[in-house]
């Protein structure tokens, strides 16, 4: 099953490979014998379904988590391994949408408003008050 991250991409299932393996937490005796934990890769430097400016700017964006080249995502979340399966592919298909989205315009630095100053000061005041009356009194 092909995966679909936007519609200008989509991740043909050839280019994903799938570990599985046994999953810690609950689950009792089921947990021990089913291989319900998935390991879902895909490889950004040479998958074809990338055009190079993607491709450099995942390969950016995702360095933290690539290696080698490759996008691994986990899943252990349920019992079963075809949900796990779903999650992963949920997983991945955010994160490269989110490694392929535009970047946010910067912060517009703006002035301080006049309240906003008068709010901070009587903050600042009243707390050196109370400060103040903690203070032993002077010794006579």
């Amino acid at each position: 099953m092909d995966l679909e991250v936007s519609p200008a991409l989509t991740i043909p299932a050839s280019e994903l490979g799938w570990r599985f393996s046994r999953s810690s937490g609950p689950g009792g005796q089921h947990v021990n014998t089913s291989d319900s934990r998935v390991q879902l890769s895909w490889d950004v430097a040479e998958s074809p379904a990338l055009s190079d400016d993607q491709r450099m700017i995942l390969l950016a964006r995702l360095a933290r988590r690539l290696v080698d080249g490759v996008l691994t995502v986990s899943a252990s979340e349920q019992r079963s391994q075809l949900r796990n399966r779903e999650i992963a592919l949920t997983k991945l298909a955010g994160l490269v949408a989110a490694g392929l989205a535009p970047e946010a315009p910067g912060r517009r630095a703006t002035k301080r408003t006049r309240g906003s100053d008068r709010r901070r000061l009587a903050a600042k005041g009243e707390r050196s008050e109370t400060k103040r009356q903690r203070r032993r009194p002077p010794a006579e």
